[in-house]
């Protein structure tokens, strides 16, 4: 056996003495004892995800009806009552205004001294909202009993709340029919609705 053989097999002996030392260190060796509180979990992936808000606030919007009450000087004026409204239930604004006036008011609003000439007894037959126009359709009790003065105010009322809540002209019909002449004085109505509507 030459010197270099020998040589050879005495490092092939050290690596193997080095890996079996190695092996039984590991074997023998008592592992540390491994406790829950020792692990780390990311704070992350534990915690939920804040949810996402899907709700959006909504912001309330009103209509105006007029209806009629007492200034500081005690005199008669037309006065418009603010109503929330809701465009998923009450439809459009003009529709729900024309339906709240005809109503009449609320019992906290008489309260405040609002009253209206709207006689009790009418009703809409029909509101009609096309692209150029609105048709609003009522009984012949709106433009029934009370006297000329009576009948002038309730137009005037129905006019003023009409023309708050939308920008289209408004025709007036009563029982299905254009309502050119009202009552039983004759009161001419100019139409579209507007505020000179009366001045005849």
């Amino acid at each position: 056996m030459s010197r270099n053989q020998k040589l050879l097999l005495i490092v092939i002996g050290f690596c193997m003495l080095v890996v079996l030392g190695i092996i039984a260190f590991n074997v023998f060796m008592p592992k540390p004892e491994i406790k829950p509180n020792d692990i780390e979990v990311s704070q992350r992936s534990v915690e939920e995800e804040p949810a996402e808000k899907t709700e959006e606030v909504k912001v309330k919007e009103y209509v105006n009806i007029f209806f009629i009450g007492k200034n500081e000087h005690n005199e008669e004026v037309y006065k418009a009552v603010k109503r929330e409204y809701n465009k998923d239930i009450d439809g459009s604004k003009i529709r729900y205004a024309v339906y709240s006036l005809i109503g009449g008011p609320k019992q906290a609003e008489r309260a405040h001294g609002i009253y209206t000439e709207v006689p009790a007894y009418s009703q809409v037959i029909n509101i009609s909202e096309q692209s150029d126009k609105v048709i609003v359709n009522l009984n012949s009790s709106f433009v029934t009993g009370g006297g000329a003065d009576s009948l002038y105010k309730r137009l005037y009322q129905l006019i003023k709340t009409v023309k708050q809540n939308t920008s289209l002209p408004v025709y007036l019909y009563i029982d299905g029919q254009r309502a050119d002449v009202v009552g039983g004085e004759g009161l001419m109505i100019t139409q579209p609705l507007s505020n000179t509507s009366l001045e005849n």
